[in-house]
């Protein structure tokens, strides 16, 4: 019995945690030195992923040239999150 309910628990966040997708940011290239950074939907906006992405990205240092903001209507259990794109030039 006490078997069952751990893979149940189990089970359950695994789903908790895959239904807002992965909380990572995506980086495609623009030009040289230019990046476009395209931030997962969180709650409140929070622009951490942005910056852990820049900063693997452009290791020796970047700028933000653009920053938006954008409200999701998430399916999954997301509502109300905010995702940023950023565009970075690396220095």
């Amino acid at each position: 019995m006490r078997t069952l309910l751990f893979v149940a628990t189990a089970l359950l966040a695994l789903a908790g945690l895959a239904s807002c997708g992965a909380m990572q940011s995506q980086a495609t290239k623009i030009d040289d030195r230019t990046y476009r950074i395209e931030g997962p939907g969180v709650p409140g906006g929070a622009e951490a992923p942005n910056r852990r992405t820049a900063e693997r990205v452009c290791p020796s240092g970047y700028r933000v040239l653009d920053s938006t903001k954008s409200r999701e209507g998430c399916t999954d259990g997301c509502i109300g999150a905010i995702s940023t794109t950023w565009v970075i030039r690396c220095l």
